[in-house]
This record gives C-alpha cells, structure tokens and sequence, in this order.
C-alpha cells in the first residue's frame, strides 16, 4: 500500500515537473510537507478538458456515484490488478488519471506493535510521480468533492521484504499518456506501467522507532489496509 509520502521539494524544483503553470491560489499556499497523510488536500497533476493543470484533491476516493460523502468509504489505494474492474475506480481509470508529484514515500514493515518505518526515495534525491485516479463527487446542492487515490502493484526486489505492495510510478515522459481519457487500446497501452518498477535508481532508509510520532503513525496506517 501507500499511507505517506513526502513533498518538500521548493517551487523552482517543482514547477518545472508541472509544466511551469501553478494557480496562483496554490503557489501562494505551497509549503514543504515532509508526512503527507489520508484525507489531507494532495497537490495533482490532472486533465480536464483536455487541458493538463494542477489541483488539490482530498487524498481519499470519494466516487462520483456514493450517496452518502460522510458514509462512503474513502479509499487511498486501487489495486493496479484490479482498478479496471472495481466499481469505485473503473469510471476514473477510464477517464481520470491523475499524477502526484512526490520526493519519497513511507512504508512500515514488521508486526504490529514493531512496525519499523521505511524512507523510499530515488538515490538522485530528484522528484517522481505517483500515479493515481480521481473522481469528482456533486452533492444535490450543487456542492462538489474532488478526491483521489494513489494506484499499488505487487512489489519488486527493494519493496518485497519491507511490504507486499508498492505505489505504481509513472516513468518520466509518460505524463501527457497517462492522463489522456482511454477507452479500449488506449488502456491496454497503460497496462505495463502497472506492473512495477526497477529498483535499481532507489533506495529504502529505515527511520527510527521509538518516537511516540512514530507509533501513532503505525496504528493510524492500519486503518486503511
């Protein structure tokens, strides 16, 4: 799965990597966040219209068909294998993919109560995409929720002895495919992206364990998977 990631890196590194165009509601609010967490605004990466910007979507999949936004379940990871065939993803996998910018993410490994965190991060210290969908949610009163999810395939060699999934990530180059709306070849095209990534370009730090932040953390993450 995918709990936390990180994004600290200042606007000169970032608006490159987001086609140099920010709104100027998100520029002036951005700030490093070393522990992004579920249900916390996310900065995105999104086609709409066929234009491509960024958006701050609620990390936390809220489909466009729940009755209930309080009720619904909310979940921050689609299984690649299956994100085609759920109900919850299938509508946003067609049409709405959606990329977050990020400079590490966060794993935990062991049993509960000893779960000991990972830091995983390219060893170039440079910026990466997590790929992911998003939906927009319209209340009867016209009020609206967009959200997201971040995509996880089974892991490869770096991932396997930390967690059983890893965040699918987007090679750099892709992005203008990724987020086109598909249908049929176009998804098929996609496919092989879901299949995992090459470890050699990263590195997994393992982080302290007996900060009381820490634990909290652990016990927060088992709520979602």
């Amino acid at each position: 799965m995918c709990g936390r990631y990180s994004l600290t890196s200042d606007l000169d590194r970032l608006l490159p990597r987001l086609g140099g165009r920010l709104p100027a509601d998100l520029a002036a609010h951005h700030a490093a966040r070393p522990e992004v967490r579920p249900g916390e605004p996310v900065l995105a990466q999104r086609q709409e219209h066929g234009v491509i910007g960024a958006a701050l979507l609620l990390w936390g999949l809220l489909p466009e068909w729940a009755k209930d936004p309080l009720g619904a379940p909310r979940p921050i990871n689609a299984r690649a294998e299956t994100v085609a065939e759920k109900a919850s993803f299938r509508g946003a996998w067609r049409h709405r993919r959606c990329l977050l910018p990020a400079d590490a993410f966060y794993e935990w490994s062991g049993p509960k109560g000893r779960r000991r965190p990972w830091r995983i991060h390219r060893r170039d210290q440079q910026l990466f995409w997590l790929a992911g969908v998003w939906d927009r949610w319209i209340g009867p009163d016209g009020s609206e929720v967009e959200s997201c999810c971040v995509l996880t395939t089974a892991p490869n060699a770096l991932m396997a002895p930390i967690h059983d999934r890893m965040p699918v990530i987007l090679p750099d180059g892709l992005e203008e495919a990724w987020l086109a709306p598909s249908d049929g070849a176009g998804l098929r095209a996609l496919e092989p992206l879901l299949r995992g990534w090459e470890p050699e370009a990263w590195q997994a730090d393992p982080l302290g364990t007996d900060t009381r932040e820490t634990g909290r953390a652990a016990a927060q993450l088992d709520l979602f998977g």
